[in-house]
């Protein structure tokens, strides 16, 4: 009967050792409970539940803190710090922590998670039998969630991200009140920017599957909103401007409206078409102005025309 990292036994106060603290006794097995490591008061002979681990110098320990996860469980850890050759530190509830190991991470390091961030982890032992975590993935995280209804279409949600990749977002959606949560995906097209790994994201449920109850999001609002929210926002971009104009137009390459206005240039065209409906622009050699601040020639031209 050995004591293992990872699990909470139920054993025998054996000995106190100043100024060390407290021996426990395990079958022929003695583990030390530090004076750090008490949250009570305790006395010889009691019996504790305790969790095991092992300390710097690489030895069995004990502590009366209780872990948020223990040997083979999962469940969402805050990154308390990142180690650009290790990993990534996360919290553990312990005041200390648990290493999720670089190769767990995405390849691009852009998509790496940030202190604050949150994964869903699981505790395992490495090859000498210390704690590390490893990332969950669906095959875990699936029988914990739950099917999300039909109200939750065209309502914005809380996810996490739990696996990152080029064609799409798969995140964890917020359950609240009903649980732990619903499987969603992000796909590229719906995405504003890429998304890193652990990173909470609020998006717009656009679908519910009615086979498995997962839904597709998407980070823009409603294409009648979004019109309106990116019509008001170039309209004050070229207010701001000197001479009320910008060198963007319907004509403009879409990366180059992406990386400026950080919408899609259909986005882009849908903006700038309610804007000159209404009167509020006008466009002139693939520049965008505004109708009161038109070029002179061009104004000249329009009351000749009239």
């Amino acid at each position: 009967m050995n004591l293992i990292a990872g699990t909470i036994v139920n054993i025998m106060v054996d000995r106190e050792v100043s100024p060390y603290g407290y021996f426990l006794s395990y079958g022929d097995q003695d583990v030390l409970l530090h004076y750090t490591e008490l949250t009570r008061k305790i006395e010889i002979g009691d019996r504790l539940d305790v969790f095991i681990f092992y300390d710097t110098e690489d030895r069995l320990a004990a502590t009366m803190k209780k872990p948020y996860l223990t040997l083979g469980e999962m469940t969402r850890l805050e990154v308390a710090d990142v180690h650009p050759r290790l990993g990534c530190f996360l919290e553990m509830g312990l005041g200390r922590q648990l290493l999720l190991p670089i190769r767990e991470l995405p390849e691009n390091r852009d998509l790496h998670p940030k202190v604050g961030d949150h994964v869903f982890a699981i505790m395992e032992h490495d090859k000498q039998g210390r704690l590390r975590a490893k990332l969950a993935g669906e095959q875990e995280l699936s029988p914990l969630t739950f099917h999300a209804p039909e109200s939750w279409i065209n309502t914005w949600v809380e996810a996490t991200v739990y696996k990152p990749l080029q064609m799409g977002t798969f995140v964890l959606v917020d359950g609240g009140v009903l649980g732990f949560g619903a499987i969603g995906m992000i796909h590229a097209s719906e995405r504003s920017r890429m998304l890193r790994l652990g990173e909470t994201v609020k998006a717009r449920v656009t679908h519910v599957r009615e086979e498995d109850g997962r839904v597709n999001l998407a980070m823009a609002p409603r294409k009648e909103v979004g019109r309106m929210e990116d019509s008001e926002r170039l309209l004050e971009f070229l207010k701001e401007r000197p001479g009320g104009g910008m060198p963007y137009s319907d004509q403009t390459p879409p990366d180059i409206i992406k990386q400026r206005f950080g919408i899609s240039k259909s986005a882009f065209k849908r903006a700038l078409g309610k804007l000159m409906k209404e009167g509020l622009i006008v466009q002139k050699e693939n520049w965008t102005y505004l109708q009161e601040k038109m070029p002179m020639e061009q104004s000249n031209q329009d009351h000749q025309k009239q």
